[in-house]
């Protein structure tokens, strides 16, 4: 995502972008089969679904519809994979961080072709794919691969005639469902740190989104990654979903999505055994703009932190809360932005926002902007579909908007702005915390103690102070409440994907 301090979405400080790359329309899609044991498979039911283009409403191509059978075959490669002398078990660590750079070269000589495998099936515009997911892709990859060698267990001072140490081993087969909005960099951020640990995995990309996923198969069979340590099945939530998420061999699953959807990966977990479960969820993140702030600063990150992606981000700035003070203003310059945002053929490279991912997500963000109407919000742009532009949403921005509100409560997952208005900070406070979703939140204020009392206050797995959308590699990401359980990246990823074993060994009881 595109941050305010020159910063990309899981990555790392400043530094010179690749050249502008020219579009690839039309592009043929190589790879649509299940990927087992580094070789493509058709279903075993011999289904196949359609993956659309939501610029064009046009079919892409057919993709080999997995289920349960698919999956038992998947976990069942993972499992050998995995198996001690396995290929992949008797490598060093440094040579599993060696694969994850040779991954990541690749995913960067590829780089436009994915970017434009992500646009055709997403919307989203193709310099956004290329210059942010694919960025972002390309830093977690070897963010990741740095850290391989380096994981280490503790010494444990106890008796004098006892030595006790910790090891941090792999969990074994892991399992990763991922949503449609940000489908190839979602996927990195499960892939990246399970391997880096000596994992195997099972993945289930989403299934209006599936042709990135398969493509990086074939690149990992060719960085030289062993056969069965990673598997990809496409298909539905309800069929490859549920297999994944209830499997009794598999022991840990890493879930992007719907806080809906989530409660069900959960409770399928739990039902099988007990499989450790990481949730990153939905979200209706306060982005709190103060009296003091830099105004200019403020309506930008607001806008972007919204309308990025077409809206169609968990991170999305959904509440704006602004100070009365300067409320009128901020509402007249964030309609002046949202006015003139560009909106069209996501290949165009003058292009910022694209269609919606399908008809469902269409009809239910043109129901709460109805709502917003209903409810007494002020619209003041935008508010209807694009004419005779498909799936495309005009930007559009409600002020005058109350708590009460459903586009205040929802997720709306569009390009829709809802500014609110506040008094004081504890009343902020309180309203911004006055959610069952706790993901992010954003402060705008050129006072310092100010923005760490929020930041100390509001209930939220990430902060950002005077930026938005500021994501990278190195900084843990989850949420509280029902926005999630657990984090990645960073760090704290490594501990989501790796068991800790402690060893006592009692010395011999005479002196030396």
């Amino acid at each position: 995502m595109a941050t305010t301090n020159g910063a990309v979405e899981n990555g790392q400080p400043d530094r010179k972008p690749p050249a502008l790359p020219r579009p690839i329309r039309n592009l043929e899609v190589k790879f649509t089969k299940i990927f087992i044991n580094n070789e493509w498979h058709e279903s075993k039911s011999g289904k196949k679904f359609a993956t659309c283009n939501p610029s064009t409403r046009e079919q892409i191509c057919e993709v080999e519809e997995g289920d349960k059978p698919d999956v038992d075959k998947a976990v069942e490669a993972a499992q050998v994979a995995f198996q001690r002398g396995s290929p992949w078990r008797r490598l060093d660590a440094l040579s599993r961080g060696r694969l994850l750079h040779q991954l990541a070269d690749l995913v960067e000589r590829d780089r436009a072709t994915l970017a434009a495998l992500e646009t055709m099936d997403t919307g989203k515009p193709f310099l956004h794919a290329f210059f942010i997911d694919l960025e972002g892709c390309i830093r977690t990859l070897r963010y990741f691969a740095g850290w391989a060698d380096k994981i280490q267990g503790k010494t444990i001072p106890t008796d004098d005639n006892v030595v006790c140490f910790t090891r941090h081993e792999p969990i074994g087969v892991c399992g990763a469902i991922t949503p449609w909005n940000f489908p190839l960099l979602m996927l990195v951020w499960k892939l990246a740190p399970a391997l880096c640990c000596g994992n195997t995995m099972v993945l289930k990309p989403a299934e209006q989104t599936p042709l990135t996923a398969l493509y990086l198969g074939s690149l990992i069979k060719e960085a030289g990654f062993p056969p069965g340590v990673v598997n990809i099945v496409p298909g539905f939530g309800p069929t490859v979903g549920a297999a994944i998420s209830s499997h009794p061999q598999i022991n840990k699953i890493a879930f992007t999505g719907s806080t809906e959807v989530g409660k069900l990966v959960k409770e399928a977990a739990s039902r099988s055994n007990l499989k450790r479960v990481t949730l990153e969820l939905g979200g209706k993140n306060p982005c709190i703009v103060c009296a003091d702030a830099d105004l200019d600063l403020a309506v930008e990150c607001a806008h972007q932190g919204v309308f990025f992606n077409q809206g169609q981000c968990c991170t999305a700035a959904s509440r704006v809360f602004v100070e009365e003070q300067v409320y009128s203003e901020f509402v007249r310059r964030s309609v002046e932005y949202a006015k003139k945002r560009p909106v069209g053929d996501p290949f165009d490279v003058k292009t910022e926002q694209g269609p919606q991912i399908d008809q469902k997500q269409f009809d239910k963000i043109l129901e709460l902007i109805e709502s917003g109407k209903k409810e007494g919000a002020k619209l003041e742009c935008g508010g209807s579909a694009m004419e005779d532009k498909g799936l495309f949403i005009k930007p559009t921005v409600f002020s005058e908007v109350t708590d009460n509100m459903r586009i205040a409560k929802e997720e709306i997952f569009g390009p829709v702005q809802p500014i609110l208005k506040f008094k004081s900070i504890e009343e902020v406070i309180k309203r911004a915390n006055s959610t069952d979703y706790g993901l992010t939140a954003a402060v705008f204020t050129k006072n310092l103690d100010k923005a760490l009392k929020l930041a100390s206050a509001l209930e939220s797995g990430t902060v950002w102070i005077n930026c938005y959308n500021a994501l990278y590699a190195q900084a843990p990401f989850g949420g509280f409440k029902m926005s999630g359980n657990g984090r990645e990246l960073g760090e704290y990823a490594l501990a989501e994907y790796t068991e800790v074993k402690t060893v006592t060994i009692k010395l011999g009881d005479k002196n030396p």
